[in-house]
């Protein structure tokens, strides 16, 4: 049988196998999204920016200073939201997982964990096997990137909070490096990585975005 009777009582166990068999507890525990694949993502494109721009925040003077124009069209492998308070979060309230090439093109065959906390991302899968069709672990490194993703709007602010795991979306806007100061002598920096060659501290992509567009839903 695929799919479960609404239309009658069973008990939670019965109901239970039966999701988990149809495949529904899946996507019904994960409302953020789903995991699947989408072939054909090309890498993101960069090109020299200048300019910039500022903000008030909690007392911060706040500077961003555009790097590169930078446009992706990737899919979503993981996303979160950072809502703590402070200055960062109140920048880029959501980190986005993005994904292109053969790791979106295989994202779901392969069983990557993905895992973001921390304004990190992480991944690992319990057989290395699975990466043959990508290649090795650095291949699988140069294909995705973790977003802090500033909007450079509060309608793009929106869009941003409803992008979910699944997703394919065209982001367009610049990769920034940040420089805040309150009256105090109170700092934040944040420099964006400019390659997606880099793993580790720094590697994250600092992103300010001023327009999105959700091609495909999950």
């Amino acid at each position: 049988m695929n799919g479960v009777q609404t239309n009658r009582r069973i008990p939670l166990l019965i109901f239970l196998i039966l999701a988990l068999s149809s495949g529904w507890l899946s996507t019904y525990l994960h409302s953020d999204g789903t995991r699947r694949s989408q072939a054909g993502l090309p890498e993101p494109v960069q090109t020299q920016a200048q300019g910039g721009t500022s903000k008030e925040i909690d007392g911060y003077s706040v500077a961003i200073t555009f790097k590169y124009n930078y446009t992706i069209d990737a899919l979503v492998v993981s996303t979160k939201n950072y809502d703590s308070g402070g200055l960062s979060d109140k920048l880029a309230p959501v980190d986005l997982g993005l994904a292109w090439g053969n790791v979106a093109a295989y994202n779901g065959s392969v069983d990557f964990h993905w895992d973001q906390h921390d304004r990190w991302i992480y991944w690992h899968v319990d057989d290395i096997s699975q990466l043959d069709r990508i290649g090795t672990t650095a291949d699988v490194d140069r294909q995705y990137s973790n977003n802090h993703s500033i909007p450079a709007t509060s309608t793009v602010k929106k869009q941003l909070e409803k992008i979910k795991r699944g997703d394919r979306v065209k982001l367009e806007g610049y990769l920034v490096d940040v420089y805040a100061e309150r009256d105090d002598g109170a700092w934040f920096e944040w420099n964006t990585s400019t390659s997606r060659l880099d793993t580790g501290d720094g590697a994250c992509e600092v992103f300010y975005i001023t327009k999105i567009e959700i091609i495909e839903r999950s």
